[in-house]
């Protein structure tokens, strides 16, 4: 199967930079090369595989789907649509949902319902929107623009007018950056791509208030934290407060491609027919396997207590790492989105891992992202830390 990584470099665009790694295949929290070989996954899809590889529950209601309707416009009605937006409704903050699919697009049209918005209720000077440093909102212009990074921007100027950057997890600088330019603040709960940055308890409610006082339009990106991924359903509701919108994607499907952007239904009214679309948005196939996945957490109660206990006792587990090697500057974790922070070079400790047979994650170069699937059990992570106990030793003696 050799030929295949080949054959790869040779057809697709050198967008992403890959393990020298073909999976063939996936059950539970492991997947497998081509030769059988089998990797224990601590990378979960980057947050997407919530219930791991092919649950059962997903696989067969996607089959039945496929077997009954794959796609028809939105010009028309369809069940599973129906249904998944009810359950979103019913388990969220939210009145209306609108479908896309994927991260990226769900922010681009939370970017325009929060501009559109605007600009029935204020008139159209008041469209800027802040947004925080080290954030990461998608690939999209305007997604890209809202991402206060540099190295994502270079070479796509001139980018999208109206963002303003400030500090993560600082309301002073926030509060000291609105204008009467201001609609909203786009924000994510916990900074995924960022290096697991989880704020102090009073910013989000801080944020909550000064959108009060301000008349500004809350945005939420949840599209790393949402469907279970910090312990909770969402992970506003760690904090006690509801934005006015909501971007979601990742764990939502399972592993296929669906987005969905929620809001109250005073700012969705902004939209009418003609204001956003996507084609593809609320497929009954990619609907029928996200209500699956809903049922399995709402349901059967076991997947988000265990991501909450499993969450704590792996950042227990990587603190006692921290306390045995120098090169550990810190273990931060919100449920089972977990980051440790390392004084050498995280890629290299990612290729030691996969070489073990583990797959873990590195952003910002030198922080390790944990973010298995939610079903993930306490000797699997026993696994893990053993061999990267075993590795960081090797890497600094």
């Amino acid at each position: 199967m050799d030929h295949l990584i080949d054959e790869a470099q040779q057809y697709l665009m050198n967008t992403y930079t890959r393990q020298p790694l073909i999976i063939h295949k996936g059950r539970g929290t492991r997947v497998y090369d081509p030769n059988g070989k089998e990797y224990l996954d601590f990378v979960g899809g980057v947050a997407v595989n919530n219930l791991g590889h092919c649950h059962p529950n997903v696989t067969v209601a996607f089959q039945k789907q496929a077997q009954r309707l794959v796609h028809v416009s939105n010009l028309y009605y369809t069940e599973p649509q129906v249904k998944l937006a009810r359950l979103l409704v019913e388990h969220s903050f939210a009145d209306k949902v609108f479908f896309c699919n994927s991260g990226s697009e769900a922010i681009e049209a939370a970017i325009k319902l929060a501009r559109k918005f605007s600009h029935d209720k204020h008139g159209p000077g008041r469209y800027e929107m802040i947004t925080m440093e080290r954030s990461f909102h998608g690939r999209t212009l305007a997604a890209v623009t809202a991402t206060a990074q540099p190295k994502y921007h270079q070479g796509f100027e001139p980018l999208v007018p109206g963002f303003r950057y400030v500090p993560y997890n600082d309301l002073k600088a926030v509060a000291q950056a609105v204008s009467d330019r201001t609609a909203a603040i786009l924000v994510e709960p916990v900074q995924g791509e960022g290096g697991v940055r989880i704020p102090d308890n009073d910013y989000l409610p801080g944020l909550r208030k000064l959108c009060d006082e301000k008349g500004l339009l809350l945005i939420l990106d949840e599209v790393q934290t949402g469907i279970g991924r910090t312990g909770p359903l969402f992970a506003y509701e760690h904090y006690g407060i509801e934005p006015d919108i909501m971007a979601l994607a990742k764990g939502l499907g399972s592993g296929l491609p669906i987005g969905a952007l929620l809001a109250k239904d005073p700012v969705a009214r902004a939209f009418t027919p003609g204001s956003h679309a996507a084609t593809f948005g609320g497929n009954p196939l990619v609907c029928a396997a996200a209500i699956a996945t809903l049922e399995v957490l709402l349901e059967e109660g076991f997947v988000l207590d265990n991501c909450r206990r499993m969450g704590d006792y792996f950042v227990e587990r990587l603190k006692g790492l921290q306390q045995r090697h120098s090169c550990v500057v810190s273990v931060r974790g919100q449920g089972l989105l977990v980051g440790m922070e390392l004084t050498i070079d995280g890629k290299t400790i990612v290729q030691d891992c996969l070489e073990e047979g583990i797959l873990i994650n590195c952003t910002m170069d030198r922080v390790l992202r944990f973010v298995p699937p939610l079903i993930i059990l306490k000797e699997e992570i026993d696994l893990l830390i053993n061999r990267l106990d075993g590795i960081l030793k090797k890497r600094t003696a």
